[in-house]
């Protein structure tokens, strides 16, 4: 029989949040003092530490426990000692897998001091059942911490790290605060989209001007979070990165909580949750993007074509993402005709011809739109100089409509909530008289109990939530000003560039020409952001361009 005094006695010790209140008594230090003083009694001199500071026990995919398997794949050890099971794991089946299988294939003396289990004493009836108990425990600690994790993620608390150009604030540790360098940075990013840069684009001229990516920006700043930190370029921006900052509603100053959820304790990965499970706090520290801004952006992307990009003609025409079918509301798509590659043209994506549904191409040349938006933007221009009381009436009376649709659905969500927290607290006080009475057990109470608390916060959220936004709908009421704004800044651009067009436009719906001849015609509907259409009384000829050679069309508009 191999002496024990030959080879490496491994003491392995570990620690994580799992332990609760015995952390104390289970600290390292703790561990590796009582381990070295049982080695010593057992005349085991050639000692080696093993440690797994911050690791839970269901999860053996640690660094100090990995090194320990390969150093007795080596055979260099010859006994492992842990202060008790729970120390080695907390999940039976593969605690019992190492004790059972893999210690007694490598002629490993396995000791736990506190189970008074040791190997060479033969098996340990009891050691199975200890096995157990700790992962039971394990799982009660996990069902307590999600409990509280739901609890602290109902009450709109961030359950996740600051995304980057936030930072947790020194005072609060649950309260977020700009961090002005890496802010600068978002913003210029969606600054950028809306100036119509694809992601790649802008990954590109961060990367050319030197901005660190968040993960290097991090590391600079002794943060320490979790993701890939083996970049070797600490300036080279991924498109992905760009875009996942473009989604993060966050910027807005709303933290959403429950984006993914693990399914057992045992299995740490995160996977997502849908959306309709997310709980959304808006308004809880203070945003790096308007929200305007941040709509803005989502509709730009939602609106960006899918299919892949010819590279030989991979420009992006400034309406790309505005344009829609009429009649079957589909995007209309970006086309360059061949072998004449100066006539770039839009045509319905779900044209019956391209395997689509739609009856007609809607086809309309990419100059021919220009001239139309630009003529029709003057016109509302005039409109403005003109008669600015006037055309304020108009946006006016379009945003108090919108306005009085958002408070009477906010005011019916709070009365809904309003009288279902008074039936919870009914049923509540019901459940509790049939306890007192030994009509429910303690368990029934327990239970039925907690789901009504659950549900008594859930209604507290969302009555707090239609109270912000409904004494924040005045905000919807500055948009006439913000739209006024945009028109002025035209006024004095007299361009158009796909920011601005962003800025004023929301969609433009173009009809399928009619008419024959001479005759022909077609109608383009601007539907502007925050009025819609606005009937303009100020409005010059129709404009009549050449859809192509020799065929002349008069454009109506709206």
């Amino acid at each position: 029989m191999q002496s024990d005094n030959l080879g490496i006695t491994a003491i392995y010790c570990r620690l994580s949040r799992d332990d609760g209140t015995d952390s104390e008594s289970n600290s390292i230090a703790n561990q590796k003092r009582l381990l070295s003083q049982k080695a010593k009694e057992l005349k085991l001199t050639n000692t080696k530490f093993y440690v797994d500071d911050g690791y839970t026990g269901t999860n053996f995919n640690r660094p100090g426990f990995q090194a320990m398997l390969e150093d007795i794949e080596m055979g260099y050890v010859t006994t492992v000692m842990v202060k008790d099971l729970s120390r080695l794991g907390r999940d039976y089946v593969s605690v019992g897998h190492y004790t059972d299988n893999f210690f007694p294939e490598h002629n490993i003396r396995f000791i736990a001091v506190n189970d008074m289990v040791d190997s060479n004493d033969g098996e340990n009836e009891i050691a199975p059942f200890k096995n157990i108990m700790n992962e039971m425990y394990a799982r009660d600690i996990s069902r307590k911490v999600r409990s509280s994790h739901r609890i602290r993620g109902n009450m709109g608390e961030p359950l996740s790290q600051p995304p980057y150009g936030y930072m947790k604030s020194p005072e609060n540790k649950k309260k977020w605060i700009i961090d002005t360098e890496a802010a600068e940075v978002v913003k210029s990013i969606f600054m950028m989209c809306i100036e119509g840069k694809g992601n790649e684009t802008i990954a590109r001229i961060l990367q050319e001007n030197k901005v660190m990516i968040p993960m290097a920006y991090w590391q600079s700043k002794g943060l320490d979070r979790g993701g890939k930190k083996t970049q070797p370029d600490p300036y080279k921006w991924c498109k992905t990165t760009v875009g996942k900052i473009l989604e993060q509603q966050e910027y807005c100053g709303d933290v959403i909580n429950f984006k993914t959820y693990s399914k057992s304790f045992k299995n740490k990965k995160r996977i997502l949750n849908p959306e309709e499970n997310w709980k959304v706090f808006k308004g809880v520290h203070e945003p790096i993007i308007d929200r305007d801004t941040f709509e803005t952006v989502q509709k730009m992307k939602a609106k960006a074509k899918r299919r892949a990009p010819n590279p030989k003609h991979a420009e992006k025409n400034m309406f790309c993402g505005l344009l829609y079918c009429a009649d079957c509301g589909s995007p209309l798509w970006f086309n360059v005709n061949h072998p004449n590659t100066d006539i770039k043209y839009f045509m319905c994506s779900n044209y019956k011809g391209r395997r689509g549904t739609c009856e007609g191409t809607h086809y309309v040349r990419a100059d021919s739109m220009e001239q139309i938006v630009m003529l029709e933007l003057r016109n509302l221009a005039n409109f403005l100089a003109e008669d600015e009381e006037a055309f304020a009436d108009i946006l006016e009376a379009k945003t108090n409509k919108n306005i009085l649709n958002q408070q009477r659905f906010l005011e019916s969500g709070i009365d809904k909530a309003t009288a279902r927290t008074k039936e919870v607290a009914i049923m509540y006080e019901k459940l509790f008289e049939k306890h007192i009475n030994g009509i429910v057990n303690e368990e029934s109470f327990m239970q039925l109990s907690q789901k009504y608390e659950i549900e008594r916060d859930d209604l507290k959220v969302k009555i707090r939530q239609y109270r912000d936004e409904l004494s924040e709908i005045e905000s919807l009421r500055t948009s006439k000003e913000q739209f006024t704004m945009a028109v002025h800044k035209f006024m004095q651009m007299e361009t158009l560039t796909p920011a601005l067009l962003n800025e004023l436009i929301e969609k433009i719906e173009v009809h399928s020409i009619e008419g024959k001849g001479k005759n022909k015609t077609q109608k383009i509907i601007i539907h502007y952001r925050f009025v819609g259409v606005i009937d303009n009384p100020i409005k010059e000829e129709n404009i009549i361009l050449e859809a192509r050679q020799g065929v002349a069309v008069e454009y109506l508009t709206a």
